[in-house]
Formats: C-alpha cells, structure tokens, sequence
C-alpha cells in the first residue's frame, strides 16, 4: 500500500524509470491507469489529468524513451473505451432489481430531466472534474441518455482533455522554472482542477437557500 501511495504522489519519480526498465510496455502500463480510472467506478483516485501533464513533459524533454506521438492517441482511445464501459456498465446496473426500485418515481425522473436539458454538456465538461469525470458516463447510463449523445460529449470532451493535459506538460515541462517547482505545480493543477465542482457546489447552496428564503 506505501508502495501504490508513493507511485501515485511521485509519478515523475516513477515513470521514467519505468520506460528505462520496461520499454513500450510502460505505454500500456499508463493507457491501463486512464482507462481504470474512467471506466471502473472504483479507481476514481487515480491519477488521471496530472498523469497525461507529466508524460507529455517527460515526451519533450527524453523525446527518445518517451513520445508524444502514442502518448495522445493511446491517452485518447483509452479515456474514451473507459467512459464507454462505464456507460454500458450503468445500464446494466439499473436492470438490478434492488437499484431500481431505489432508483424508481421522483429519482429517476429528475436524472432524466437533467440529461435530456444538459446531458451533453454534463458529459463534456464533466470530464475536467476529477471524481466526478468517473460518475458522470455511469450516471448517464442509469438514467438512460442517449448512447449516440453520450458518445458524442464523449470524444468530444476525451479529445479536448487529452489535447490541453499533452500539449500544456509538453510545451511547459521543458520550461526551466517548471522543472524547478514540478511538484508544485502539480498539486495546483490537482487543485485546480478541483475548483470548478467546489464552485458548481457553492452555487447550488446559495441557490436553494434563496429559494428556502422565498418560500
């Protein structure tokens, strides 16, 4: 367990030695996190935007063990068959009589409501919010969104992940103050990249408290 902890606090300390010692199984080794943590709802800690950030600034910098060129594409088909899986993983799971009688009236309706009003751009922008980017392609499968709009905000929303993650770490990962405070920069992209379901949060509050208020 100390072991899997340091891996995922020091991933650059940990992937470059990786590609050393492994090879082009180390691609497979990464594109199996994105896809773990997209596509099982149980991984949702692992690293997922900061993973594809320092790869792609290790791609700039050891161009020769590490390449840009399979980085974005492998990060890419994997995000998007992990958010897949999940999907048909929801549909699944509302089948199961115990959920869905839990699930069943006021519930389901208002999921329904949600994703027929917003689902497309809650899949897109749902996968820039770490844990909830894991929740998002499975609650839309329980509430029955349409495959070929999910699938849509899904490679829409992977493309646009994937591109911003490989070509910030790869063009700033070179920068000589970035190396210098990697692991802090790191932890404000994690933050960060937290900020907007904090936001999102806050503003529900305040909304329901003004219409407690008026009630």
């Amino acid at each position: 367990m100390s072991s899997l902890f340091y891996a995922l606090t020091h991933i650059p300390q940990v992937v470059l030695p990786l590609f050393n010692s492994l090879g082009s199984w180390t691609y497979v080794i990464l594109f199996g996190l994105i896809f773990m943590e997209t596509g099982l709802v149980v991984f949702p800690w692992l690293p997922g935007q900061s993973l594809i950030f320092v790869t792609s600034s290790f791609a700039a910098l050891h161009g020769a063990e590490v390449k840009i060129s399979i980085l974005v594409p492998g990060f890419f088909i994997a995000a998007v068959l992990g958010d897949t899986l999940n999907y048909l993983i929801g549909t699944r799971l509302i089948k199961w009589p115990w959920l869905e009688q839990r699930l069943a009236g006021p519930t389901m309706e208002k999921a329904k409501i949600f994703f027929a009003k917003y689902g497309l751009r809650a899949v897109v922008f749902g996968r820039f919010i770490p844990l909830i980017r894991t929740f998002v392609p499975l609650i839309s499968g329980i509430a029955k969104y349409h495959f070929a709009r999910f699938m849509l905000g899904n490679v829409l929303g992977v493309a646009i992940w994937v591109a911003s993650g490989a070509l910030a770490g790869y063009y700033l990962g070179s920068i000589p103050f970035v190396q210098a405070h990697f692991s802090t920069l790191l932890l404000g992209l994690v933050i960060g990249g937290s900020l907007p379901a904090v936001f999102f949060n806050l503003i529900k509050q305040i909304r329901r408290h003004i219409i407690e208020r008026n009630l």
